[in-house]
């Protein structure tokens, strides 16, 4: 078997959420990162928040089924690692010239652009969830995050049947994407 075949096995189990593939991909990786983010004005504990961040930005690459791995996963993680590190950096006006652990790396800039759009959409829509109110939210989070089925939500939140409780999903849906979309747009007007 090829090294990128190998590659691309733990993108998929990546992609399954597979403990042992997670738990090898940390075991072959974490002490370059570490060592990379220690030598260059980092910690332990923001070592861990970058690793943890970049698997974040490679699952999410995995699961999307259209992301091609040209280089070993190892380069394709140190270079996610090291930009948002450069980033973090930059936050924090902690200024550095990057001591490197290897010589590889390969662009990433626009895989971290989409990673940050994901990432504040989630936020506006949280916000939108905590801003909908009950029974919405409790609805919603039993439905998306519980999966529950609609026979025990109507049971749950004292529904007649299914499809009134069906109806109200749906109701609250169409408010959830209001506020969604009326903080999106506000969001985008101050960017």
């Amino acid at each position: 078997m090829s090294n990128l075949d190998q590659e691309k096995q733990l993108l998929e189990g990546l992609a399954l959420k597979d403990g042992s593939v997670i738990e090898a991909i940390y075991r072959d990786n974490y002490p370059m990162i570490q060592a990379f983010i220690l030598n260059n004005n980092g910690n332990s504990d923001e070592a861990r928040d970058i690793f943890q961040e970049a698997m974040i930005v490679i699952y999410e690459k995995a699961v999307s089924g259209t992301f091609e791995l040209n280089c070993l996963l190892k380069t394709y993680l140190y270079s996610v690692c090291r930009r948002l590190w450069l980033k973090r950096l930059q936050q924090l006006q902690r200024y550095v010239n990057l001591v490197e652990n290897v010589e590889e790396t390969v662009v990433v800039d626009e895989d971290l652009e989409i990673h940050d759009k994901h990432n504040a959409n989630f936020i506006i829509m949280e916000n939108a969830m905590n801003k909908i109110g009950e029974p919405c939210k409790s609805l919603l989070d039993a439905y998306y995050l519980q999966k529950k089925n609609m026979q025990e939500i109507a049971a749950d939140f004292g529904y007649t049947n299914a499809d009134n409780a069906k109806t109200q999903k749906y109701k609250c849906l169409v408010r959830l994407k209001k506020l969604f979309f009326a903080q999106y747009k506000n969001g985008q007007a101050h960017g």
